[in-house]
């Protein structure tokens, strides 16, 4: 293929992938199952669609993963499986828009992290980003107007900033254990994070007590297939001709799509305060991850 053409590929790949994703919201409010089964079924779906990926593909090089990265990533999947879980959660208790807009601190948590887990340097720019991000939460939240009124939408916002924690510590360990090939290391994430869950869902109860009609398994695929398979596919498959920030620029059509999902499909409300905060919140993300380069 082309430089031009791949190039032109990358972009529908990362784009379509980031459109597909900024809707799952929909589908977690219409799956009536527990955040964490629901949770434990995306690792275990998601994790064989990319198994049948890399088949296809051969890109199979799983001999290459040291036994020390194996265990990093086996503890990231475990940290996966619990920000799904916390994620799923929001989604029940707040609206689309203020779960993603939470979720979505989680570049300013590596921000405030990296000096002293990585040694880079915290600059005023990104300083001054971080201080917009979290201004952007609070306006959000609904804290500067003396605070959201219910106890849903606290624990809706609580779960969304747990997830973004639990996220970051992905991203921690990720850049901890170094190279490993794309899609060795999120299979063994996927299948970890459903596998952590098992001992949590035989502890919490039965799951063999649900009833599993037709329509919770369509919805169940679609999640797994879809929602987790086929978008990390896409994802993966664009990295091959796009530059990292390129990647990183574009990864923020997820948390507009998903406005756009709360705002005119669900119709669900967001304040004036809340959209200042959210274009505060994915502004700052943005700005602190730019740095000038090739012209894309």
């Amino acid at each position: 293929m082309e430089p031009q053409a791949n190039k032109k590929a990358s972009y529908i790949m990362l784009i379509s992938s980031m459109l597909i994703v900024g809707t799952i919201g929909i589908f977690r409010r219409y799956i009536p199952l527990s955040s964490a089964l629901l949770a434990f079924f995306r690792g275990v779906i998601g994790g064989t669609v990319l198994c049948i990926f890399a088949a296809v593909g051969k890109r199979g090089h799983w001999q290459s993963i040291e036994r020390k990265k194996l265990l990093f990533l086996v503890v990231s999947g475990a940290f996966l499986g619990i920000n799904w879980i916390l994620l799923f959660e929001a989604y029940n208790y707040t609206t689309i828009a203020k779960a993603t807009l939470c979720y979505y601190l989680q570049p300013t948590i590596v921000l405030l992290l990296s000096p002293l887990l990585f040694n880079e340097r915290l600059t005023a720019k990104k300083m001054i980003c971080a201080a917009s991000a979290l201004a952007g939460m609070i306006l959000v939240s609904g804290a500067a107007g003396g605070g959201p009124s219910q106890l849903h939408e606290i624990r809706g916002i609580v779960f969304g900033l747990g997830a973004a924690c639990f996220y970051s510590a992905v991203v921690i360990l990720n850049k901890k254990m170094g190279h490993v090939p794309l899609y060795e290391k999120t299979i063994v994430q996927l299948f970890s994070a459903a596998v952590i869950l098992i001992p949590y869902l035989l502890a919490v109860g039965d799951p063999g007590s649900i009833v599993f009609d037709a329509d919770m398994i369509i919805l169940l695929l679609i999640v797994g297939v879809i929602y987790t398979g086929v978008v990390y596919g896409l994802y993966f498959g664009s990295m091959d001709g796009l530059r990292a920030q390129t990647i990183s620029m574009l990864s923020y059509l997820e948390p507009m799509v998903a406005m756009a999902v709360s705002a005119f499909v669900l119709r669900e409300p967001l304040s004036t305060g809340g959209i200042m905060g959210a274009v505060m919140i994915l502004g700052s993300a943005l700005v602190s991850e730019y740095e000038p380069g090739p012209k894309e």
